[in-house]
């Protein structure tokens, strides 16, 4: 890997001439891109994670392309970036200059490349699921992020073009000295006798991998041995990668593709790796300003560990009830049931997001111009409190937060709050205590009436009625010895439930 400041080719013609990098020549790679590119109408989807390999990719097919005459540049090469929303802003902040530089440079050279980003639909972002719905942390028996936030946007983006022009080909980084799994992956789906492969999930895309053969150290001889083709250097890239233990974050097309925990290319909450070491790393080498976004990921960590369930995690699950790890509570081979957690109570969830938002407000205030969480998404995790199926949020709660951070109020819609109010849950809380009937249970038979109120036709109360009365209603200590007793008789409460329905309603 060079680290000289001065290129040792002037100009990507002579790089090419001159290099041979993965076994075979550049010129002649240069001409296979520019071969496959010319042989159909097929559109071309560059994914672009801003890493290393994916900004090699992204070089070398623009350098073809411009290499061909005008009338041989005949269909277009989209480059699609994936922001997570919570990716690492330093990174966010070279990747959105990179596309820039990049949209304008193609113009000016009368290349058909156009850059765009993509991000996940604002209910299914990180904080939509984890502070609005209760999510835990995702961890790697439950890594709940990747399909939401990185595979389905860049997906949809792929499938909106195969839809329009039959076929497209996906142009990727992914290198088979990257892992085995990769190099697994890579050889799946080649096809003989072509340099592409088809894609591992989505119907009539290809992919093509132009440095499937390249080591690292070649990608970088590459990257550092002339200009960026849209101008500047890739110096910058390569101070992110210094310090970095793994520092690769591919485009994420496919379910194999490991977490990018330990990446300066993922994202900075994220929980599946044990130890995050990109933002340790960044804070290391001078951007103490993340120090903040360290400790609430740490808090986010610790939260999803299993000895901090209760003080956390709601121990009923988002269906009202109460689960286990046996998979079947009638079974009475199993010896050992263990009780299977929830999402976040709705207190913790206000606590995260009120800390979240004293982050971000600090920051602002100290010159960085960053959102932690959207405002669209702050709409919807409103809209998920005051729905929440086992904790609605009577109090409208978020409005009143907000308010306290920043000493204002956004853009409230006024009647998206509930029908129930927090003196409402105060009388409903004295009516529970006094007759022992919990105040949950009181509520929700109340909304199911409401929902009905008014028709000329009171269609499905009744199953709505039994839906509620199946789900776990008390203390966890009361359910479960109801529960243990219930397995003996080889009876679940949702037998019971039924029964005694049944017979009320004959």
């Amino acid at each position: 890997m060079r680290d000289e400041d001065q290129f040792p080719y002037p100009s990507h013609l002579e790089m090419i001439r001159d290099l041979t990098l993965g076994g075979r020549p550049l010129a002649d790679l240069v001409r296979e891109v520019q071969s496959i590119y010319a042989s159909d109408d097929r559109p071309w989807i560059i994914g672009f994670s801003g890493g290393k390999d994916s900004t090699c990719v992204l070089a070398l097919i623009y350098i073809a392309l411009q290499q061909l005459p005008m009338a041989g540049r005949h269909k277009h090469v989209y480059v699609v970036s994936s922001d997570t929303l919570v990716e690492t802003p330093v990174v966010v902040d070279m990747i959105k200059r990179t596309m820039d530089r990049i949209n304008a440079s193609a113009k000016k050279d009368q290349v058909p490349i156009s850059a765009h980003a993509v991000v996940p639909k604002t209910d299914q972002t990180f904080w939509v699921n984890l502070i609005g719905k209760g999510y835990p942390a995702p961890n790697q028996t439950f890594r709940w992020c990747t399909e939401r936030m990185k595979i389905d946007p860049v997906s949809e983006f792929i499938l909106d073009k195969v839809a329009k022009y039959g076929e497209a080909v996906v142009a990727l980084g992914s290198r088979s000295q990257e892992s085995n799994s990769r190099a697994q992956v890579i050889a799946k789906h080649k096809i003989d006798g072509s340099a592409l492969s088809r894609h591992s999930s989505l119907p009539n895309a290809y992919t093509y991998m132009p440095i499937e053969q390249w080591s690292a150290d070649e990608v970088w001889e590459y990257l550092m041995s002339a200009p960026c083709p849209w101008g500047g250097s890739n110096r910058e890239l390569l101070e992110l990668y210094k310090g970095s233990n793994q520092g690769e974050c591919p485009v994420v097309i496919d379910k194999s593709t490991p977490s990018c925990g330990n990446s300066r290319f993922g994202c900075w909450t994220c929980t599946v790796v044990t130890d995050e070491k990109a933002l340790h790393g960044l804070i290391q080498s001078g951007a103490d300003w993340m120090k903040p976004l360290l400790d609430f990921r740490n808090k986010l960590y610790q939260s999803r560990q299993p000895e901090n369930s209760k003080e956390y995690r709601n121990f009923k699950r988002r269906t009202g009830r109460v689960t286990y790890n046996t998979g079947d509570i009638n079974d009475d081979s199993v010896q050992e049931v263990r009780h299977v957690p929830g999402p976040y109570w709705l207190s913790v969830r206000k606590d995260f997001l009120k800390e979240l938002l004293e982050i971000e407000k600090e920051l602002k205030d100290t010159g960085h111009d960053i959102e932690l969480i959207t405002r669209p998404e702050l709409h919807m995790v409103r809209q998920e409190w005051l729905r929440d199926p086992n904790e609605p949020d009577w109090e409208d709660a978020l409005p009143a937060i907000y308010r306290d951070v920043y000493g204002e109020d956004l853009d409230w819609v006024e009647n998206d709050a509930g029908a129930f109010t927090k003196a409402d849950s105060a009388i409903l809380k004295e009516l529970s205590d006094r007759y022992g009937i919990p105040a949950a249970l009181i509520r929700k038979l109340l909304e199911a009436e409401l929902q009905v109120s008014g028709l000329g036709r009171r269609r499905g109360i009744l199953q709505n009625l039994e839906s509620i009365l199946r789900q776990d209603w008390g203390e966890l200590d009361a359910i479960n010895i109801r529960n243990q007793g219930l397995r003996k008789l080889g009876r679940s409460y949702v037998d019971e439930i039924q029964q005694e329905f049944s017979e009320f309603l004959s």
